[in-house]
């Protein structure tokens, strides 16, 4: 095939991908209407999660119903006695307060369960600072962190449906107190007595959950300690306009050597013994996740009913002897996907940032970019003196195809005159063409190469702004507020049409044929569209990169210039 029809096709290739890229995301957007799917209701209560696990044991398996409850004859401070019934009795359980200065908590005496939890430091949006993220919510949709001790079958126990006693309503972190605890209590009215110790820390979204077991009764109390995360999975509204939208959200999981996601709703199951592992329940920038003790062996499981999943981890059998103490520990985590502070929490717990299949680009990426902001303090800056760095890398391969394109230019008047000369002739002007390119030692797709570096790089960045809750809501200057959502005037769509526009008039090889000339300066106009609602971190980075191209360009056509002038002379 002749070259000249190779790089038609190339470009009417790009230009395809250009439009294709568009219509998909106009139609993502602004969907047709759907026939309707039967689904988990939102607004109906949840199905899972009504029942506890039974603990392994000598006994036979019975129903777990009989598990459930264990009521105390005490009073819950400031409550009615009425608040107080068991969970069967119907009555809604009543809640206690936590807060630290990062953590929003409302606790239920129903297990002590985790029912709210709103993140302070993060505004669910940039222009209400008032109005924090909700992450888990006992309201539809729901999303709660549950959990308990299992006993053994027919046995009483304080699972997460039982009802505890606290002597307090509320607490909030004081100015200088750097811990917070809320003992719950439970007893069998037997002798048996759990406290169940929730543990929040200054500027810390991990919660630590310690049970202290003493058993005053006549017989050994038998269990096995287990967490659940029970969600209604709403879908997210996948939109142009929201980057974010197209991060993952549902249940994974990390066996110790793997992070996988489990996709439910189409077959997907989690049933296996793990140690050194954790669940959670992903959205875009924020989870909740269980993390049982690392030397542990844990049973990982997964349920599920429509859109809702119920992820659970049970822990070993264990037993108290009658008049004997015991306790056991394990972690929670509500809050951002901010990865310095979940290395300190498991070493594997930074994989919930979802940078898909170019996380071998986006890790380095992501660790260089932190690294340059914390020196100057500005995720804008530091987004371009990456791309900086990155360009420098780059700079002796780009440089070959700069080099390449720079020769090109000076051929164009050769070019036009083959063409008119072989213009009835399209196979002798082909080949008259390739015997200029291969006398002065051309690869007229070279000037390609340094599009196809970018496109890698170009959707590592996508992935770290979408995924990265460290550049969420990141201001960068004047009216760019916040660097993952689209710039809101399009003031860098259009500057980045401008420096594409004066990189391909002015510095990039010529296209002799004119429909290759129009589809190439047509480009820049496309490609600023569909730049126009990605984020503007992202728009930036482009932006960036064009502009150095364009001085590496500008530079070589100077140099080459005068070494041609020094031969002329």
């Amino acid at each position: 095939m002749p070259l000249k029809d190779n790089l038609r096709m190339v470009l009417w290739a790009l230009f395809a991908i250009v439009m294709i890229v568009n219509v998909e995301l106009y139609l993502r957007e602004f969907p047709p209407a759907r026939a309707p799917v039967a689904t988990t209701p939102s607004g109906t209560a949840p199905s899972l999660g009504t029942s506890a696990p039974i603990a392994p044991g000598p006994q036979s398996a019975a129903s777990s119903a009989a598990t459930t409850t264990g009521a105390s004859p005490d009073v819950v401070a400031n409550a009615s006695a009425a608040t107080v019934a068991t969970a069967s009795g119907g009555a809604v359980a009543p809640e206690v307060h936590l807060r630290t200065d990062v953590l929003d908590l409302e606790v239920s005496l129903e297990g002590g369960n985790l029912v709210t939890a709103e993140l302070l430091a993060y505004p669910e949006q940039k222009n209400q600072p008032d109005r924090p993220v909700v992450l888990l919510q006992n309201t539809p949709p729901v999303f709660e962190l549950q959990g308990g001790l299992a006993g053994s079958a027919g046995e009483t126990a304080p699972t997460h449906l039982a009802r505890y006693t606290s002597r307090v309503s509320a607490a909030t972190l004081a100015p200088g107190q750097n811990e917070l605890s809320l003992p719950l209590t439970w007893t069998d009215g037997h002798g048996l007595t759990v406290t169940k110790t929730l543990t929040l820390r200054r500027n810390a979204y991990a919660i630590d959950v310690a049970y202290e077991i003493h058993n005053g009764g006549d017989t050994a109390f038998s269990f096995a300690p287990y967490d659940q995360i029970l969600r209604l999975n709403e879908a997210l509204h996948r939109s142009y306009f929201n980057p974010g939208s197209y991060a993952y959200k549902g249940p994974a999981y990390f066996d110790g050597s793997r992070f996988e996601k489990i996709n439910y709703q189409k077959g997907g199951k989690l049933d296996m013994p793990v140690r050194g592992g954790y669940l959670v329940a992903l959205q875009p920038y924020f989870f909740a996740g269980i993390l049982p003790p690392p030397s542990e062996t844990w049973q990982y499981s997964l349920q599920s009913q429509g859109d809702e999943f119920l992820l659970k981890a049970v822990g070993p059998p264990q037993s108290v002897a009658a008049g004997a103490t015991a306790t056991v520990h394990d972690t929670l985590y509500v809050g951002p996907k901010q990865q310095s502070r979940l290395d300190a929490i498991h070493p594997a717990l930074d994989r919930v940032a979802d940078y898909g299949v170019l996380t071998i680009l986006s890790k380095p990426l992501f660790w260089l970019l932190v690294s340059v902001h914390r020196a100057i303090g500005n995720w804008g800056w530091a987004i371009i003196i990456v791309t900086l760095l990155i360009k420098l890398v780059l700079y002796p391969l780009s440089e070959t195809s700069y080099r390449s394109m720079a020769k090109m230019k000076t051929l164009a008047p050769r070019l036009t005159s083959l063409r008119e000369m072989y213009k009835d002739d399209r196979e002798k002007m082909a080949r008259a063409q390739m015997e200029l390119y291969k006398k002065e030692k051309i690869n007229p797709l070279a000037g390609c190469l340094p599009m196809l570096i970018q496109v890698p790089v170009f959707f590592a960045w996508y992935w770290v702004l979408r995924d990265s809750v460290e550049l969420r809501q990141a201001p960068f200057f004047l009216w760019i507020n916040d660097l993952s959502a689209r710039d809101p005037y399009w003031v860098l769509p259009a500057i980045m049409a401008a420096a594409m526009f004066i990189q391909t008039k002015y510095f990039s090889a010529p296209a002799t044929d004119p429909a290759q000339q129009k589809i190439m300066m047509f480009m820049p106009l496309a490609m600023s569209a569909t730049f126009a609602f990605f984020p503007a971190g992202l728009v930036l980075y482009w932006i960036t990169n064009t502009v150095l191209g364009i001085l590496q360009q500008w530079n070589i056509n100077r140099r080459m210039e005068a070494a041609q002038a020094r031969v002329r002379r």
